[in-house]
């Protein structure tokens, strides 16, 4: 596995005020893949997203879009045999620069909690960047596939997020039917709850948000 930085190919955008920039470039490339994710906690929601799969891409748009991330994913991988190699080596290689940009954690608010409507999908997320990775995944999607995406992969998206960004994080469906509305709900409400957690809490900006003063 390899870590390096690479130049962001979106476009910046002011950091928060007081704070560097908090960006990522993250290159990890096993016998199955090879992906490169540049992230900006602090943009305006601009992606690419070239993964092989296009439900995936659809997806990580969401991510950025309402968690006003720049970001940049780009994935080559063995879709020929199925997805799931590509699928969780994005997840894989986004948490790890989630993880990056984060840092030590000084000054986030942490915690992030939304709950997004989709027509008749509701779902309800509950994060906390707190160095412990879990996943509590409720979800119930009603069939094996949305297009040619399988929904097993869902949570194999999430559990590759949250071990490699240290996530804490609870999804709940709390009501759906169609299974696109139920993923594409869970994505919007996963980037909604993740911005209130990066967002920089003014009253401690500068402290680990923690009684034990580490994350």
């Amino acid at each position: 596995m390899q870590t390096q930085d690479r130049p962001l190919s979106v476009a910046d955008s002011t950091a928060t005020v007081g704070f560097p920039p908090r960006r990522a470039s993250v290159s990890r490339t096993t016998g199955e893949t090879d992906v490169q994710v540049s992230l900006n906690l602090d943009g305006s929601g601009q992606c690419s997203a070239n993964t092989g799969i296009p439900f995936l891409d659809h997806m990580l748009h969401q991510i950025s879009s309402h968690g006003l991330i720049d970001l940049d994913v780009q994935a080559q991988g063995d879709t020929y045999i199925d997805d799931h190699h590509t699928n969780e080596d994005v997840g894989i290689t986004l948490g790890m620069a989630l993880h990056q940009a984060l840092g030590d954690r000084k000054g986030i608010t942490r915690f992030g909690h939304f709950v997004a409507p989709l027509d008749e999908s509701l779902v309800q997320v509950a994060l906390d960047f707190s160095g412990r990775p879990h996943l509590s995944y409720g979800l119930t999607i009603p069939t094996e596939r949305v297009g040619t995406y399988d929904t097993q992969l869902v949570r194999e998206f999430f559990v590759a997020i949250v071990n490699h960004s240290q996530m804490t994080l609870h999804l709940r469906q709390l009501d759906g039917l169609n299974s696109h509305h139920i993923i594409e709900a869970t994505f919007k409400a996963f980037a909604r709850a993740m911005r209130m957690a990066v967002e920089v809490d003014p009253r401690r900006a500068h402290l680990i948000p923690s009684s034990k003063g580490v994350l």
